[in-house]
Parts: C-alpha cells; sequence; structure tokens
C-alpha cells in the first residue's frame, strides 16, 4: 500500500532553515506529483508547494516564494522541501501527500517550530 514517510522537523530560530524528507513507497514515485502541505492548529490544511513527476516543475504558496524549495530524487523515492529564512508564523505540522483516483495519501506529519 501507499507509505509516505516523514522526516527532517523540529526547532529552529527564525532566519534559519530546516530541510523535510519525504520517503514514498507503494507506487511508482516518479509518475506521480507530490505535494507539501502545514497545518496549524485551529486552521486548515494548507498546500505549500507541489512538484510534478515527469518534468520536475514545480508550483508554491505566495507567501513561501523565494524561501522555500520542493524537489525530489526519483532514484531515492523521496522529495524534499528545504525552508530558509523561516518566521515564527510558519510553525506548523508539515505534512508529505500525494494523490490519485482512489483518493488521496498523507504521511504521519512532522512539527516544525520556529522561534522568535
Amino acid at each position: 500500500q501507499v507509505q509516505l514517510v516523514e522526516s527532517g522537523g523540529g526547532l529552529v530560530q527564525a532566519g534559519g532553515s530546516l530541510r523535510l524528507s519525504c520517503v514514498a513507497s507503494g507506487f511508482p514515485f516518479s509518475n506521480y506529483a507530490m505535494r507539501w502541505y502545514r497545518q496549524t492548529p485551529g486552521k486548515e490544511r494548507a498546500l505549500v508547494a507541489t512538484i510534478v513527476g515527469t518534468d520536475v516543475s514545480t508550483n508554491y504558496a505566495d507567501s513561501v516564494k523565494g524561501r522555500l524549495t520542493i524537489y525530489r530524487d526519483n532514484a531515492k523515492n523521496t522529495v524534499y522541501l528545504q525552508m530558509n529564512s523561516l518566521k515564527p508564523e510558519e510553525t506548523a505540522v508539515y505534512y508529505c501527500n500525494t494523490w490519485d483516483s482512489r483518493g488521496n495519501y498523507w504521511g504521519q506529519g512532522n512539527q516544525v517550530t520556529v522561534s522568535s
């Protein structure tokens, strides 16, 4: 079955950097687009970044453009989110996601805390 296992979250000071990783299994990874979402308490899960499987084109929420970068290594079945110049308001649980005709698939979530 589809599995998405995330790692790399933690505590960082404002202006610092973190890299999240998501290792995928159970589906042909290189054929699937991948996304990163984040969620804070009381709010809906928000899309942060998308990367397409084939031509690796990317798309970002306006609030993260120029600071966060999504990329993938299809040989390792892994998608990454490099986060630079982090802000306290970006403290959230970050989720890896993919989808197909059967539905959405989510990682377990990874806490990122940005201290001011």
